[in-house]
């Protein structure tokens, strides 16, 4: 019993259910009690003890059928009742050679049509071949093979290939094909139990290093929650006034304090602190056609990080500059981001006009706590750049920080006006993928802005 549920268990984990090893130990003993022979009772005891929220009990719920269904084969087409006999050469072949089974074995198996012993085959197979440890979709062939392998597929292919017209032969050759079939269908059910997880959390990865403006409009869902879950830790780290030691100037006030058990000698050192506070946040995105993907995360991202920021104003622009901080803030971000979108995007950039609206109307929100953060390609198609008014931002600001999404090798070429904006901002970073984002605003926190 301890066999089965082990790997229960581990199925379960990686489809996201919390189980300590007390649980695990609680539920192997409540298993023992009600027995494995009634599914539906086994079910019901496992899920009391394992699934503890709503989430869990329907995550639990698919696990349980697709792990307890993994080992039934779905019936063979009726054979005739003399093709259930095995002809004499099959059972002169004996065990056969190569895997774990003969080529006569299993094409005994496969001619009686009996499914529950090919079944039980496959499972021994799948044991030997080291199943459990799939951990990506790219390992199905690999371990399709591997099972056939040790059942004895080598030797049954040679006796299909010795008498390929013979009437039984046929039958081999059709059996062959569906238990193919069937170790595939099985090994897909085993990657989706152990290897659920695993695989969750590579898809995942390789969302986070691929670059936002190529993110499939399928995978947006899905991006949001990683948005949301790395602002969130954030936000948990950095999301109150902090201390940060000064390393090198001693307070010798506290030192003495801490010391006056040794007469004042100082065993233990005490230096000064700095205290780093929430930042304040100005953020103006381009939304132009080139850089619209990318704004849209910059600011779902932003907005999940409120915990973590003591005021934050948006802006977005192509050509004039619009604030949208309060549709932001009324609407729920999915509903807000084409909102703002409408009002202000999809144009042809003019980074200089929308330099020029934001000091005309907003250049008294900027002081020496504020930081200015600044999303674009800094493409204004031929336009006044305005560098003028960016260096009187980057004055009156903490700092002014601008995230580009092109390469650096692009800055400066055809209309960019990125190396004359550059040396007026204090950081000038990459930034088109989830995972520079993250490095980007997560440096600004700890930094404290």
């Amino acid at each position: 019993m301890e066999g089965p549920l082990l790997d229960f268990f581990r199925a379960a984990r990686s489809a996201g259910l919390r189980i300590s090893p007390a649980e695990s130990i609680d539920a192997t003993r409540a298993a023992q009690v009600v027995g494995l022979g009634d599914r539906a009772r086994l079910k019901d005891t496992l899920s009391l003890v394992l699934a503890k929220t709503v989430e869990e009990k329907r995550a639990f719920a698919e696990v349980f059928d697709l792990f307890f269904r993994r080992g039934d084969f779905s019936p063979a087409p009726p054979v005739e009742e003399a093709a259930r006999q095995p002809a004499p050469e099959a059972q002169a072949s004996g065990q056969g050679e190569g895997g774990g089974g003969g080529g006569g074995q299993i094409a005994r198996m496969l001619l009686s049509g009996d499914q529950a012993e090919l079944a039980a085959a496959v499972e021994e197979a799948a044991q030997e071949a080291g199943l459990s440890n799939i951990a990506l979709f790219t390992q199905v062939n690999l371990f399709t093979r591997r099972i056939l392998e040790r059942m004895g597929l080598q030797a049954l292919e040679r006796e299909i290939a010795a008498n390929p017209e013979a009437e039984r032969t046929g039958r081999l050759r059709q059996g062959r094909d569906r238990l193919r079939d069937q170790v595939r269908d099985f090994v897909e059910q085993n990657l989706a139990l152990f290897a659920r997880g695993e695989t969750e959390a590579f898809r995942e990865r390789m969302l986070q290093q691929t670059r936002l403006s190529a993110i499939d409009r399928r995978d947006h869902e899905r991006m949001r929650v990683l948005v949301r879950a790395m602002a969130r830790r954030l936000a948990t780290q950095y999301g109150r006034n902090r201390k940060r030691d000064r390393r090198g100037v001693l307070d010798v006030r506290r030192t003495l304090r801490r010391n006056m058990g040794w007469e004042g000698i100082p065993f233990h050192t005490v230096w000064k602190q700095e205290r780093i506070e929430k930042p304040k946040l100005v953020v103006l995105c381009d939304v132009s056609g080139s850089v619209a993907a990318m704004a849209q995360f910059l600011l779902l991202f932003l907005y999940s990080l409120n915990e973590a920021l003591s005021g934050l104003r948006s802006f977005a622009f192509s050509g004039n500059l619009v604030e949208v901080s309060d549709i932001l803030e009324r609407h729920p971000i999915e509903a807000a981001i084409p909102e703002v979108m409408a009002r202000a995007g999809f144009g042809s950039s003019n980074y200089g006009m929308a330099l020029a609206d934001f000091e005309r109307e907003h250049m008294r929100l900027l002081d020496s706590h504020t930081t200015v953060i600044i999303l674009g390609d800094g493409r204004g198609n031929r336009t006044d750049p305005r560098v003028d008014i960016l260096t009187r931002m980057a004055d009156r600001s903490k700092q002014l920080v601008w995230l580009n999404p092109e390469v650096r090798t692009l800055w400066g070429t055809g209309d960019s006006d990125m190396l004359r904006y550059a040396p007026h901002c204090r950081v000038t970073a990459v930034c088109n993928t989830l995972q520079h984002l993250e490095r980007v605003i997560g440096a600004l926190l700890r930094d404290g802005g």
